[in-house]
């Protein structure tokens, strides 16, 4: 019973992003084609091609991430099906290769929303995301595999964390009515979220990672 607790959590964790996957990869070919991306979303701009191209990369191919980082960690998948397992995993990786990049590029050319920290700290998480799908896939390949769990849950955490975002927010303004939060993105609350979203999640990973090792070396 308890093997099948991380299936369980994973299958959860990739049906509830599921509303996030289709709106994210929607509202980024919607920005892409239309005639006007401004009305589309504020953070479309006209004549502005380079950056909306970007962003709409890095919109529909984070959304496929989203989703596709927890099913890409199911056990049933790893154990039954080695080489669709990693057969996916080098699309994970194309697919983060695209996101970051896309980010990177939308922010130097647009910034942010919420001015140069939001911009700093997405910019961070962009690089994180990228070195996660790298690292994972270099120990893959290297047949490390506990360097490769470890990094393969990184992944996880940093791809589902654009879902995590948004799910604070939906939280915060449920419970506070967006106390410390405005429309600037300019709010105590705001300023937090822009690494809140991943940075503590990494770090009880950290601590779950780093108890797994040592159990592993007792045995």
């Amino acid at each position: 019973m308890r093997a099948a607790v991380p299936t369980v959590l994973l299958l959860l964790l990739a049906l509830n992003t599921a509303w996030f996957v289709v709106y994210s990869a929607s509202l980024g070919v919607q920005g892409l084609v239309a005639d006007a991306p401004g009305t589309v979303s504020r953070v479309f701009f006209e004549d502005a091609l380079v950056a909306n191209a970007a962003l709409a990369l890095h919109m529909f191919a984070g959304a496929l991430l989203t989703i596709g980082a927890p099913l890409q960690a199911l056990p049933i998948l790893r154990r039954r099906w080695p080489a669709v397992h990693r057969r996916s995993g080098y699309v994970l990786f194309g697919l983060a290769i695209v996101t970051g990049p896309g980010g990177f590029v939308y922010i130097l050319i647009k910034g942010t929303v919420g001015g140069w920290w939001m911009s700093l700290w997405f910019a961070i998480y962009g690089g994180a995301l990228i070195w996660a799908a790298a690292a994972t896939i270099y120990h893959a390949i290297d047949k490390n595999r506990p360097q490769h769990f470890a990094w393969a849950t990184r992944l996880v955490i940093l791809a589902v964390g654009s879902w995590i975002y948004r799910m604070h927010y939906g939280i915060w303004y449920g419970l506070t009515d967006g106390l410390g939060s405005n429309s600037a993105f300019t709010g105590p609350f705001d300023q937090i979220q822009v690494f809140a979203f991943y940075v503590p999640y990494l770090l009880v990973a950290e601590v779950f990672l780093r108890r797994r090792l040592r159990r592993r070396a007792l045995r």
